[in-house]
This record gives C-alpha cells, structure tokens and sequence, in this order.
C-alpha cells in the first residue's frame, strides 16, 4: 500500500470540478458489503434509493460509495476516507474478523492512518478527520499508473476539463499527478512499475460548474460516451494532449450543477448511538 506526503483533504481553490459525489465498485454480497461499510465503518445506506438487492448506495457524509451486486471490481488505487471517529474504528473492525476471515479482508495501523482491505480486496486508507469536522467523507482516490504518464494526465485534466493540475512526488519518489477539486478533494495519479490488472470498469462521479467546454472539448477528441448532453456524460480514455497517446482508462461519470441529485441531502447515522445508552436527538449527525 502506498501514502503520500499529501494532507487527505487539500486547501479549497478555484476548480470548475466542484464534488467528487461517488465511487461506483460492484460486490457480490450485500451481507459482507453491509458488515464492512455500516457495522463496521460506521456509514449509513441511503434509506431513499437503491434500496433493493440489485445495489446499495452508501452514504459517507456528503459522497457516497455505489455498490452494484455483481462480479467484485477492484480499484487500481486507493480510496482516501475521513471520518471523525477514527479512534474507535478499531474496536468496531476487530469483531468482524471472524466473519470476514474467509474474504480479503485486511486491517492494520500505519502512523496516523488506518489501511483496510474490504473484502473483495479494495483499500482504503482512513484518517482523521479535521477537529471541526462532523461528518465522514471520500477525500481523494488514489490511482496506480503506468510509469511515463503522469505530465500527460496532469494536461490531460487541465486542458480538456480545465482543473488545476500538476506533478508532485510521492514519499517513494515517484511520479504522482495531483487534479484539484475546488472543495479540497483530490484525484491523485502515482506512477508504479508494477505491473497493473486490466480495467474492469469501475467508475467514479463528478460534478462540473460550466461542463459545456469540457464536454464540447472531450466530443471533439472522440472521448465522450453515454452521452446525454453537456449535463450528464461519461467519458473513459485518458489521453496526453501533446501526442493523443493513449495513458489510463478509468470511467467519468461526468453532471452539472442542475443535475437533480446535486445538493441531495444524504442521511448519515451516528455511529456511536447505541440502544444501551441511548441519548435522545442523538440518532443522526450534524451537518457541521
């Protein structure tokens, strides 16, 4: 598993890539997914939608995690997490052991960190959260990349999608393309040598203030796909402006600020409630 010298959230700037909303990664079970995601990292499902057995939506504060029941992906990375209560993530993982030990399930400390595994093998990397924060939330993912691509992805997400963007190092050295969201999530881009798995078709989702120009840059190049205007578009090719070269795939989901499920108010539970001492008024967390 890799770090970066990198805070989890960065500070606010001016990016027209406004929320990174969710991370879509089909499981096949519903019982581990439920035992990893709410009992033991403490989310909530969406009481609203996909509330069937076909999905599950995972609410992380103001992101989510899309969790479609088929065949598991895996992420080429790791997803950066939040959460305010990280001090007691332990004691609530640990149990759970026995009833994950037959999957991938992994779970150890590293400095000020949490690495886990879920049980189809995806890591995520769990900090704490800033002292005023309230709720949990997804502050970056981190994607492996072939050596050589990231300056190219780096122009990739600032002339196409016109984010700030730029190459730092990793605490390995390498090469890591770092795209910028204006409220001070993160893509990050390291560069390996290892060698990498295909591309099984997981997605991610994000908002864009003006989509209009990327979309109409993107369409120009051949790049967009389900294409249901400049408010609601995919697109899966990363490719380097200078040479067309093609150096990631990793699919977009792409909406605008008028999309109806922008500003959606998610329902997160507090974790630490529990019927033995209940408090009163204490079921939900503040919105901070």
């Amino acid at each position: 598993m890799t770090h970066t010298p990198l805070p989890p959230l960065l500070s606010p700037c001016a990016s027209p890539l406004v929320l990174l909303e969710h991370v879509n990664l089909t499981q096949p079970d519903q019982q581990l997914a439920t035992l990893f995601y709410v009992v033991g990292l403490g989310f909530t499902r969406d009481p609203f939608l996909m509330v069937g057995l076909d999905n599950m939506w995972i609410n992380v504060g103001r992101t989510q995690m899309h969790l479609p029941t088929r065949a598991p992906q895996r992420l080429r990375g790791r997803i950066g997490l939040t959460v305010p209560w990280l001090r007691q993530l332990p004691a609530r993982l640990e149990p759970l052991r026995s009833a994950l030990a037959h999957t991938e399930f992994e779970l150890r400390t590293v400095d000020d960190t949490l690495e886990l595994r879920c049980p189809w093998g995806n890591t995520f990397i769990v900090h704490a959260g800033a002292p005023q924060q309230t709720l949990p939330g997804i502050a970056y993912v981190e994607f492996d990349v072939p050596a050589g691509t990231a300056e190219g992805i780096a122009r990739f997400y600032a002339d196409g999608l016109g984010a700030p963007a730029e190459v730092r190092a990793t605490q390995q050295g390498a090469p890591m393309a770092l795209v910028k969201l204006a409220n001070g999530q993160s893509l990050r881009f390291a560069e390996t040598a290892a060698p990498l798995p295909p591309y099984d078709g997981h997605h991610i989702q994000v908002y864009l203030d003006g989509a209009e120009p990327a979309h109409r840059r993107l369409q120009a190049l051949g790049l967009v796909r389900r294409d249901r205007g400049p408010g609601d578009w995919r697109f899966v090719d990363l490719v380097d402006p200078a040479d067309g070269r093609l150096l990631y795939q990793l699919e977009h989901e792409m909406r605008d600020l008028a999309h109806p499920l922008y500003g959606r108010r998610l329902v997160n539970r507090n974790p630490g409630q529990v019927q033995a001492a209940y408090r009163p008024g204490e079921d939900e967390l503040p919105a901070g």
